[in-house]
């Protein structure tokens, strides 16, 4: 079991020993790389973490060469500080290596008792499934979700890597981007023709299961798979498409004189609000323009440069790099990402065949606690006529779906976000492992939305929020976030019962009313019912 005693602290005023608060003062836990190619505890000073030198923001006074070694020293401090607190002009992502909540190294460990005792449980549920299997039908276990979701898998298997490879054309399409001096330049044309492929993509592989016949499940797989790679080209597409108008603009600032000298359009953060974009052009209004123009280079010049300063535009539009960054478990693409030294392959292991584990599991929950329910109940729904006994079986069902639902849910969440995700960033040496955070704990629906699935809230974030948020108030953003978001639910849920209904389009955009009243001073804050 888990230690119980680690992470306490004392408080200085009563002497009591405190335990680690709920969210740690860095959130994302993060750990540095140790010597054997793992990640570290909290706490290790790592590469990762030491400013970048080089880097510059804004304008200093010139040091003069006679000038003491302390004053170099700030100089230097003040420059670095400076790079780092730098807001770059695409929306980015906080890249940084970290650790899953529920790795043995991460400061939220106590917990992992807990994680034990439901793995525990589940041990006694398949055992005890097992001995009444074998009572009552001499075999240990059913095989008819089995069977379903085994029919055509090769089928399934080969389509999907068709799927995956056929978003490789947006690799060659970024340097024709690039290259073109006239309409195909992405501002102009290439924008049109990226998202024109991205909807006859998209078109093409949601119908293709319904032109095959696939089972529901393998409909429901490969849709979401779908999704998930109709975001990463997005991501991929139009971040390189920002860096291609950026080049041609820097190139174009070698003759300022027929060259645009307008600042540069900073996407605001999440954070940032709408007076304090007026301000900053307020401010630029107001310097020189060889100031201006020094800065505007220098602004341009930096977004071309991934974080880690390692990378620089258009040295990542190869096949090599593209082919990493449709393994990485992430949607949001990058120059460049935090990397461990090597693959520890005793880890992959372990995650793979927690990987199988799981959907075997899953197989077991639903053969033997919901498909049996399901089918009772609608047995017995054929045969009664009167609303009240109706109403009696629809909540007796509801009941008894409750724990086996509950089970379901947590074993998806885990294969993928521990397991799944786990492993391919085992495969390619990501080191940034914070693909979900503590939502257990979260006190209202934004901020479960926020913590459950990290990977999707930062593309949401990033490409939604952040790329609508320069034309457009925080609330209408947002709206615009929730009503993608619900899009994307209807479309899963469509593939389920094959019509549209609306159930999950409704469904999702009744979260913001529910965020609405959560806010208020009546329920802000408040645990109890939360």
């Amino acid at each position: 079991m888990a230690a119980s005693t680690s992470h306490q602290h004392h408080d200085s005023t009563n002497g009591i020993v405190q335990p680690r608060p709920r969210k740690p003062g860095n959130p994302g836990v993060l750990r540095a790389q140790g010597e054997d190619g793992g990640l570290r505890a909290n706490g290790a000073p790592s590469k990762l973490e030491m400013p970048l030198s080089g880097l510059s923001s804004g304008h200093s006074t010139p040091l003069p060469p006679d000038a003491p070694p302390s004053a170099i020293s700030i100089s230097s401090a003040r420059k670095q500080i400076r790079a780092q607190q730098k807001h770059r002009l695409f929306p980015s992502i906080d890249y940084a290596a970290r650790l899953s909540h529920f790795d043995p190294k991460s400061d939220y460990r106590d917990f992992r008792g807990f994680f034990v005792l439901f793995w525990i449980g589940l041990a006694i549920m398949v055992i005890t499934t097992m001995l009444r299997n074998i009572k009552d039908t001499g075999f240990p276990f059913r095989v008819g979700v089995w069977a379903l979701l085994t029919e055509r898998v090769w089928q399934l298997a080969l389509t999907d890597g068709a799927m995956v490879a056929s978003t490789a054309l947006s690799m060659p399409l970024q340097k024709v981007f690039r290259n073109s001096k006239g309409w195909l330049q992405w501002q102009k044309g290439g924008m049109i023709v990226q998202s024109v492929y991205q909807a006859l993509w998209l078109a093409l592989w949601v119908n293709w299961p319904f032109m095959l016949g696939w089972t529901w499940t393998a409909q429901v797989f490969f849709t979401l798979h779908t999704i998930t790679f109709l975001m990463k080209m997005h991501s991929y597409a139009f971040y390189n498409g920002h860096l291609g108008t950026t080049e041609h603009r820097l190139s174009a600032l070698d003759n300022p004189e027929n060259a645009s000298t307008a600042a540069a359009v900073r996407y605001p953060r999440s954070s940032t609000n709408l007076n304090e974009l007026d301000m900053s052009k307020e401010k630029k209004a107001h310097r020189d323009e060889d100031e201006a123009l020094a800065e505007l280079r220098e602004d341009l010049a930096l977004e071309l440069t991934s974080p880690l300063g390692q990378v620089t535009y258009p040295q990542n539009l190869t096949w090599a790099n593209y082919g990493d960054y449709i393994l990485c478990p992430t949607l949001c693409y990058e120059l460049e990402y935090p990397r461990t030294e090597r693959t520890q392959y005793l880890e992959l292991f372990w995650k793979t065949l927690a990987v199988f584990g799981c959907i075997f599991l899953l197989t077991v929950t639903s053969e033997e606690f919901i498909n049996p329910v399901l089918h009772d109940a609608s047995l017995r729904l054929n045969t009664i006529s009167s609303t009240s006994e109706t109403l009696l079986i629809l909540s007796e069902t509801i009941s008894l779906l409750l724990f086996p639902f509950m089970v379901t849910f947590l074993l998806i969440f885990l294969v993928i976000f521990e397991y799944v995700l786990g492993a391919f960033a085992e495969i390619t040496c990501f080191a940034d492992r914070h693909f979900y955070s503590d939502w257990w704990n979260s006190c209202d629906w934004l901020e479960f939305s926020r913590e459950w699935n990290i990977p999707v809230h930062h593309f949401l974030r990033r490409h939604v929020y952040g790329a609508s948020r320069p034309y457009m108030s925080r609330n209408m953003s947002t709206l615009v976030t929730f009503l993608l978001s619900a899009l994307g639910h209807e479309l899963v849920m469509g593939v389920i019962t094959k019509k549209l209904r609306g159930y999950g389009f409704l469904a999702q955009m009744l979260q913001l009313p529910i965020v609405a009243l959560q806010r208020t001073r009546w329920v802000k804050g408040k645990r109890l019912f939360n």
